[in-house]
């Protein structure tokens, strides 16, 4: 595999419909034989399987049959049949060429996400894709937004290796360090797909990374990001190094997170701003801040999944312990970028307490459910907080009312189970099996790990985890 020289003059990204779509892939000079399909399982991971390019009309006419019931969070085997009908929009050419054992035998491979129907056309409840959707358009209806915009903040490690988590360099944030060139490289591949950035930097940690995403309507955002995880373990991978999401690999170090900017859209106005309001902000946006910081210990579980997440969210590494709101606060679970006038439309509010080892479309499934329940219930929003928490006594804590995020995953999950929020968000199916999955997930972890590895990351989860996040 090499990547390409330059760009070709087709059709690379930006398709609107099947016709456009399949007038590239039927140009023989665009050697593109092979459309991988993809999608989330109920933890968030890349599902994927690859059909021949003249298979590709048919899919988007019938769909394409596929057996769910070894993909987790999925069907029983008794009722395994599922289909995936592409999405022609989310048509894209990676940007590299394959090269076969033979000289002339070189192709190109096309991806694209795609909706999951069970064999009779129904949207498939598993599908944590269609989840996102669903919430979308319950906002729409009751609120009339257009749409929830995503900007994530993605961090990473890289390793030399997935055996263990041993730095690469001994740089910090915004500070010396090494692979910035795979930063780079990372990013102009993602340019050639149609894929947006903002910036690159070291992050604090050593071995740590990050690139920021332009943001973009929550489904096109939850695809991009998958993309972009799939990018960085690619590029990471062909330089002889390994990357990884995994939220806390190393002890005594910042844990990764997956900082959530986010506003709500109608008409091409930012409904979050208001030149008159505190911060300006609006106070719809107000409500949608109220709903998230009402809900946080509902959505934990989603926003921080495994068992590992919660090793990162300990005092002292920079991560939200307390559920408390402010502008220069980076200890706040979500906090106000300040205002730059002429910036309308950068108006918004960034929630820190996710990890970008979560499901993304589910995340921001329970985020928008959140907010908009702040919305619609009228909630009030608290004080902010502008002072450290980590260093304020208690009294003063609950002087501002602010409460604590879950320990651990089995608290999140237990207090999620309780959410008739999470569970309206989610579906009755996701909600139930992922419940159950994440319950088995700390019945394993306390059967191998003993309890002085509370807030330390055991080897246990090295084993677990480091090799497949």
């Amino acid at each position: 595999m090499a990547p390409s020289a330059k760009p070709r003059s087709f059709k690379a990204f930006g398709t609107r419909d099947e016709k456009d779509v399949l007038a590239v892939v039927r140009d023989p000079a665009n050697e593109i034989p092979f459309v991988r399909l993809i999608f989330p399982d109920i933890l968030g991971r890349q599902m994927d399987f690859t059909i021949p390019a003249s298979e590709l009309e048919a899919a988007f006419t019938e769909g394409k049959g596929f057996d769910g019931s070894s993909i987790a969070g999925f069907v029983r085997i008794e009722e395994s049949d599922l289909v995936i009908k592409p999405d022609p929009r989310t048509f894209r050419v990676l940007p590299w060429t394959y090269q076969g054992f033979s000289p002339d035998v070189r192709w190109r491979e096309a991806v694209m996400f795609g909706d999951i129907l069970t064999p009779d056309g129904s949207v498939y409840a598993g599908d944590s894709r269609a989840a996102l959707k669903r919430v979308l358009d319950r906002a729409r209806r009751e609120m009339g937004i257009d749409d929830l915009k995503c900007g994530p903040e993605l961090e990473f490690f890289i390793f030399p290796s997935s055996e263990a988590p041993v730095p690469t360099d001994a740089g910090g944030y915004f500070f010396s360090g090494r692979h910035g060139e795979v930063r780079k490289e990372i990013q102009l591949l993602l340019h050639r797909m149609g894929i947006a950035t903002e910036y690159d930097h070291h992050e604090a940690a050593h071995g740590q990374h990050e690139i920021d995403l332009r943001y973009l309507d929550a489904v096109d955002m939850a695809d991009t990001a998958m993309i972009f995880r799939y990018m960085v373990k690619k590029v990471c991978r062909m330089h002889g190094l390994y990357a990884t999401f995994m939220p806390k690999p190393v002890n005594g170090q910042n844990g990764s997170g997956m900082h959530v900017h986010q506003s709500l859209w109608r008409g091409g106005r930012n409904l979050f701003f208001d030149k008159n309001g505190p911060y300006h902000l609006s106070l719809l946006a107000q409500r949608y801040m109220a709903g998230l910081m009402t809900h946080a210990g509902e959505i934990s579980a989603v926003l921080s999944q495994w068992v590992n997440s919660y090793k990162r969210l300990i005092e002292g590494y920079e991560a939200p312990v307390y559920v408390a709101w402010g502008q220069k606060n980076r200890s706040a679970y979500i906090r106000v970028p300040e205002y730059q006038p002429g910036k309308e439309r950068a108006t918004r509010i960034e929630l820190r307490a996710a990890d970008p080892a979560c499901n993304i479309y589910l995340a921001f499934a329970v985020m928008l459910a959140a907010g908009a329940e702040g919305i619609r219930k009228k909630y009030e929003l608290v004080d902010p907080v502008e002072e450290n928490i980590y260093r304020m006594s208690g009294a003063r804590q609950r002087k501002f009312d602010i409460r604590v995020l879950p320990r651990d995953l089995d608290e999140a999950v237990r207090v999620m189970e309780k959410s008739a929020v999470v569970k309206e968000a989610l579906g009755g199916h996701i909600f139930d099996t992922l419940v159950a999955n994440k319950l088995k997930e700390v019945e394993e972890y306390n059967r191998n790990v003993s309890g002085e590895f509370e807030k330390q990351v055991s080897d246990y989860e090295i084993r677990r985890y480091l090799p497949v996040l």
